[in-house]
């Protein structure tokens, strides 16, 4: 017999809990309603438990743990702290489990928005891209607007809420202060900070927070994006030209081996520099110099010494020394 009474007591004993199989869940409503006799209810770390009965409040849990129903949750309980559980009287009371963790969420528009740009009459189409963190701020609010009709609440719910409203957002927030519409990435903190508040003010009707909005990247056109890594290349290149003039200025005011590389370059660009006005000078006076030496050919006279060995010519047509001719 009272193995038969210990059976029908194990089939009313039931687990109240929430596995969280489901990742990015905010709320989860507890199924079965019926609490019976010997009933537990487990808490684990990241959440609270909130005891409903008839639509109410009845008590907020918030230690993780393991609970005996009967002794360790009823007497804390507003209105139900003189009930007694009964062989076939379970208690009828919903268990709503709150995730205290912060979640964080990527998000992206959903399509290009539409910037004004001046010389582009349709606007410059934009992307972007970033993270977000949410989590419950209240809880009265979320039983309030949310568990009445909902089981769960995700942050897939909360990410379908705040990219309806970005495109208006992001479109106001880029629009003031006359920011520079290629070169959003400058600004992107304070633009984020200021949608951050909006979207914040708008979830907390819900019982939601929203905290460190962030905008990752802004993503143009091809066509844009083409034309500003032509400007950075023609900015790298004005800058290098300075760079050299600098460097081959200071070199020349240095001297010596500490010039470097700036030493080289100038000595170089000198060297071409003196090898060019050369061959201009000779160019220029070349046809003298030609006829200079042409006469010198045709007078006759040779060489006042053998161009072998050095030794004096006296006027001789050959070499008295080496027998080279002279003439």
């Amino acid at each position: 017999m009272e193995d038969k009474m210990g059976f029908i007591k194990n089939q009313f004993s039931s687990v109240i809990e929430w596995n969280e199989n489901g990742a990015g869940v905010l709320f989860y409503k507890f199924q079965n309603q019926e609490i019976k006799k010997g009933s537990r209810l487990i808490i684990r770390p990241g959440q609270d438990a909130i005891f409903l009965y008839n639509g109410r409040v009845e008590g907020i849990f918030v230690e993780d743990g393991d609970y005996d129903i009967e002794s360790d949750i009823i007497p804390f309980l507003t209105t139900l702290k003189s009930f007694k559980f009964g062989f076939s009287t379970p208690l009828r009371a919903e268990v709503l489990f709150i995730n205290t963790k912060e979640l964080l969420v990527k998000w992206g528009t959903k399509n290009a928005i539409n910037l004004p740009a001046p010389g582009l009459p349709g606007g410059m189409p934009i992307r972007a891209f970033g993270t977000f963190n949410c989590r419950v701020a209240a809880h009265e609010v979320v039983i309030e607007k949310l568990a009445g009709i909902r089981q769960t609440y995700t942050v897939g719910d909360v990410k379908e809420r705040i990219i309806a409203s970005l495109d208006q957002l992001l479109m106001s927030w880029i629009s003031k202060e006359g920011r520079d519409m290629f070169n959003l990435q400058a600004d992107a903190r304070n633009i984020a900070k200021g949608i951050e508040g909006e979207l914040d003010a708008d979830m907390r009707t819900l019982g939601i927070g929203i905290s460190g909005f962030r905008i990752e990247s802004f993503s143009y056109p091809e066509e844009i994006r083409k034309m500003q890594e032509k400007a950075a290349a023609q900015s790298m290149v004005g800058d290098m030209n300075k760079y050299t003039q600098m460097a081959a200025a200071d070199s020349m005011g240095k001297g010596g081996a500490g010039a470097g590389m700036a030493s080289d370059m100038v000595g170089l660009q000198m060297g071409m520099a003196i090898g060019q006005q050369m061959v201009n000078q000779m160019n220029a006076g070349g046809g003298n110099m030609a006829g200079q030496a042409q006469p010198a050919a045709q007078g006759g006279a040779g060489p006042k010494f053998c161009p072998n060995c050095g030794t004096p010519t006296t006027g001789s047509k050959f070499c008295g020394n080496c027998g080279t001719q002279l003439l």
